[in-house]
């Protein structure tokens, strides 16, 4: 896996643990630091592919940190705690944490959150993308209905009259049915 990871906890031991367990899952680079301030700076400036934030840490508590990240990058985040209650669960869920690893960490637990995370959080990026894509169509379908209504009122066609001449507009001006209706619309 040629992926880079951000780690951020307070305490040394658990990102010298969690380090070596990265390297030895095959990750290709491993960013770490012990405070959410400088998790937030070297996330945006890195880029990393994923972050694994402690719960507690100075300066900034890692749910903290995960909005922050998460509001610069669309990358999953895994929030690594020794204590988990359900206002914390909620908090973290709300700021865009993707999966939970508990302390001590064990290696088993790793792989299966961090893959998990990643999978999860490119099918949300990929249906972000299908409802723009949805979105888009609907308001392209919208400027064409109402270009057809123009040319129906204006030149008294049938509905299908005004489609196709949108339509023959389109091909013989080499424009998209959008581009022609948006003419029609500014009366050109």
């Amino acid at each position: 896996m040629e992926k880079t990871i951000l780690i951020c906890d307070d305490e040394p031991f658990t990102r010298t643990s969690l380090r070596g367990m990265l390297l030895d899952l095959g990750f290709g680079e491993v960013l770490e630091c012990g405070d959410g301030k400088m998790a937030v700076e070297m996330a945006c400036s890195s880029f990393p592919d994923m972050a694994i934030l402690g719960v507690s840490m100075p300066g900034m508590d890692g749910i903290t940190v995960a909005t922050k990240i998460r509001d610069r990058l669309k990358i999953p985040i895994v929030l690594l705690t020794s204590d988990c209650d359900k206002a914390t669960v909620k908090r973290a869920l709300a700021g865009g944490v993707a999966a939970f690893l508990t302390k001590p960490l064990r290696k088993q637990d790793l792989l299966p959150a961090i893959e998990s995370s990643l999978k999860h959080s490119e099918e949300i990026e990929n249906l972000k993308e299908k409802i723009e894509d949805l979105r888009e169509n609907i308001e392209d379908r919208k400027i064409i209905e109402r270009a057809k209504g123009l040319l129906m009122e204006k030149n008294h066609y049938s509905e299908a009259a005004a489609y196709r001449s949108i339509q023959k507009a389109a091909m013989d001006k080499r424009k998209t049915l959008r581009q022609v209706a948006d003419l029609i619309l500014k009366g050109c």
